[in-house]
Formats: structure tokens, sequence, C-alpha cells
């Protein structure tokens, strides 16, 4: 059972800290784009960085105590 709870607090916590920096990358490829700088390929990496965290995030709920 320890490492049920173990894993669930890594994944969660690495869950929320993916989605966080694809967040903030999505709105920093945002400012570039506005900028007139090349932002394509940054804000497709931001994008997938996010949806990894929410994955995650989904997934560890799978191991955690209830």
């Amino acid at each position: 059972m320890q490492q049920n709870t173990t894993r669930w607090l890594l994944q969660a916590t690495i869950g929320l800290i993916f989605t966080g920096a694809g967040l903030s990358m999505a709105i920093d490829a945002g400012f570039a784009k506005y900028q007139q700088q090349p932002w394509v390929l940054y804000g497709t990496c931001s994008i997938a960085i996010f949806n990894a965290g929410i994955c995650l995030l989904i997934n560890a709920d799978s191991y955690r105590k209830r």
C-alpha cells in the first residue's frame, strides 16, 4: 500500500509541474507570436507538455488511497 501512495504523490506532483509549465510556455509562445518572432515549435511543445501533465494527473487518481 505504501508503494501506491508514493507513486500517487510523485505522479500527481510531476503532473502539476508539467501542467503549469506547459501553460506558462503556451502564454510565452503567444507573446512571441504577438512580437512576430518564431513561435510555432515552442507553442507545439508547450501544448504537448501541458497535455502530458493532464494525463499524469488523471492517471495518478488510479493510485490514490481511498
